[in-house]
């Protein structure tokens, strides 16, 4: 069960913390403008309870709604602390290292040797790098009260230029399979994989643009579109993933 309007008073606040204590209630919404947040979150810390926001949007203009609700989370983040969320990311970017690297060896193993002109290897070196700063990134990302300043050049920064690592790898695996033309005629199942996984890398690329906090408002950029891209960026590297996967041989 849920409860509502965490930090509306000091007296809503222990009325949560005690109907969780006594098994009533599992989660609870923050309301981050309200006098009592910053104790309510101090209360229900090192407990069991789930805190998300509660957005209030009373009285806000239709066009000011995205804004105001990008303050709110931006609030929320700083009342609640990102190292759990940054954690989770954290540990994902390792196996997205693990993966790359795995890729890396086996282009090395198959060759015999490290550098020369083979766009397929320096496709996996490149992928690999990228992926080296979004551990740096993600890293970093799970410190808190972190400024404007130092959110773009520990966070940020190292993000920008993992998506560039990651958008000349596919590009460079997109010509390794198109050929000299940009669309083949023929568009084997390689081909297919590697457009899609362009297309990712391409979004993640977005993503990345849209993640600059902004110094004067202290705001992302463009949380939506920071947002969806993220989301369909993954979509693309698991969908290039599954094509990967071996096809049965006809009986």
């Amino acid at each position: 069960m849920n409860a509502d309007d965490l930090g509306m008073s000091d007296g809503v606040n222990r009325g949560i913390r005690e109907a969780h204590e006594t098994g009533i209630v599992t989660s609870t919404s923050l309301m981050v403008d309200r006098p009592a947040a910053k104790a309510g979150v101090e209360l229900v810390r090192g407990s069991r309870l789930s805190v998300g926001l509660h957005a209030v949007l009373d009285g806000v203009a239709p066009d000011e709604a995205a804004r105001e609700l990008e303050r709110q989370r931006a609030r929320f983040v700083e009342l609640v602390g990102a190292g759990p969320d940054g954690a989770v990311f954290f540990a994902g970017s390792v196996f997205f290292t693990c993966a790359a690297g795995l890729e890396l060896r086996e282009v090395t193993v198959r060759r015999g040797r490290r550098w020369g002109e083979d766009a397929t290897w320096w496709s996996a070196f490149v992928q690999f790098a990228g992926t080296l700063l979004f551990n740096v990134s993600t890293f970093d990302a799970m410190q808190d009260g972190l400024s404007t300043h130092q959110e773009n050049r520990l966070v940020w920064t190292p993000d920008l230029l993992g998506s560039a690592c990651f958008l000349v790898s596919g590009a460079l695996a997109y010509r390794v399979t198109s050929g000299s033309s940009l669309v083949p005629a023929r568009r084997d199942r390689a081909w297919w994989t590697a457009a899609v996984n362009l297309l990712g890398c391409v979004l993640f690329g977005v993503s990345a643009v849209a993640s600059y906090v902004v110094p004067s408002s202290g705001s992302i950029l463009d949380l939506a579109a920071a947002n969806w891209s993220t989301a369909l960026g993954a979509l693309c590297f698991f969908v290039g993933a599954l094509l990967l996967l071996p096809v049965p041989k006809e009986t």
